[in-house]
Order: C-alpha cells, then structure tokens, then sequence
C-alpha cells in the first residue's frame, strides 16, 4: 500500500492567513497535535500545539508570526512502511504527502496507519502467535515456513525484531492456527528458543474441561 491510497479529505490544511486558536481548534477536533501550513499547493510545514501556545499567538494570523516549522513528508509513491518509519521516528500524529514535483496532495492522520497495520499484520485474522528469538545469522524464513507447514499451518505474517546491545534478534509469526501445540513441539525439536506463544491449545481446553467436571462432581 503507497502513501496515496492513504490520503484523507476530511483533515484540511491551514493557511498563512489563519489564526493560531483556529489552529488549535482544528486539531482538537481532529484529534492531532500537528497540521500543516499549505500556501496554495505549496507546503510551508507542520505546525504543532505547543508552537502556538509557546509562541502566545492564538490571535494572530499564522502567517505574521516568525515560526520555525519542520517540514517532514512523503512522497506520494512511498510504501506505508516508511510512513511508519517516519511517524515512529518523529512523533508525529500527521503525515503531509506530496507530489513528484513537491506539491501538497493532503495528509494521512496517525490513526489510519494504525488501522491499516491491522490489516497488513492479519490482526483481524483467527489464529495465534508465536514469538521465536534467536541469533541473526540463524534466521532463515525457509526452514520456519517448512515447520510451520509441516505441521498444517500457514504464516500470516512475520516480523523481525533487532534486541538492543545484542545480535539476537525477536521472530514474531502470526499463524493460521489457533491451535499451535504441534507447530511448538516442532520448534521445540528443532531446538528453537521459544520467548511467547498466544493460542488456544487443544491440551488447555481438555484439562480446563477435565477441572469443570471434577468441580461439578464435588458439589453433587
């Protein structure tokens, strides 16, 4: 998914000519701290909450004030990975994205990443999860595609995580089963390290049910 298909009309841009409590108006209702400065299709950058409420000019036109703006974007054309990246690494509740020729096409609200990271992640997919860690130079996706499908399954997703000050690294799998007690046994055999597992294991279910009756028989 690019950053294009991303895009919502139902945040507007500010204008030089707007006043600082608009601004912060808008982005109450909105539900942003950031919304950008838009001359005509030219994109000034963004500014924030605090750079009105810092500044005191709440009843000042935007455009009259000596600001400091930041101005982070993407390109139309960018994947949704760097969008996140770039919300990641600069806190940011909005995106602006541009044109090739830099020209402001509209922006994609924080929220909307989140949604479709959901949908990118098969969150909304039944399954479980399990959480491999292991050296860097021992991942290989082949060899844990070939346990999990030996055992039935298929991988939603994947994602690799770098642990700090080491050269571990976290394999997190979303997998089509909810049910992964054969899948890490596997693992298991293979002399996999296994961090987490969330599933509904068939072995739970048989002793929770085993416990019910065992309490049902002492209240007779």
């Amino acid at each position: 998914m690019l950053a294009k298909d991303l895009i919502t009309d139902e945040i507007p841009p500010l204008k030089t000519s707007d006043t600082g409590i608009m601004a912060i108006n808008w982005m109450d209702e909105f539900k942003v701290s950031q919304l950008p400065i838009v001359n005509k299709h030219e994109y000034l950058g963004l500014i924030s909450d605090t750079d009105i409420l810092d500044l005191n000019i709440t009843d000042e036109e935007i455009g009259k004030s000596k600001l400091s703006l930041i101005r982070p974007f993407v390109f139309e054309g960018q994947h949704i990975y760097e969008v996140i990246k770039l919300v990641s690494n600069m806190k940011l509740t909005v995106v602006p994205v541009l044109d090739e020729h830099q020209n402001y096409l509209g922006l994609i609200p924080a929220t909307a990443l989140i949604h479709q990271f959901a949908t990118l992640a098969s969150t909304r997919e039944p399954g479980g999860i399990i959480v491999l860690e292991m050296n860097m130079h021992d991942y290989s996706l082949t060899q844990i595609a070939q346990i999990v499908e030996g055992n039935d399954g298929k991988i939603l997703s994947c994602y690799l995580n770098t642990l700090a000050d080491s050269t571990k690294i976290e394999v997190t799998l979303k997998i089509n089963k909810e049910d992964l007690s054969a899948i890490l046994q596997t693992f298991f055999r293979y002399n996999y390290t296994v961090k987490a597992s969330f599933h509904q294991s068939e072995f739970l279910d048989d002793m929770k049910n085993r416990f019910d009756s065992f309490m049902n028989y002492i209240n007779i």
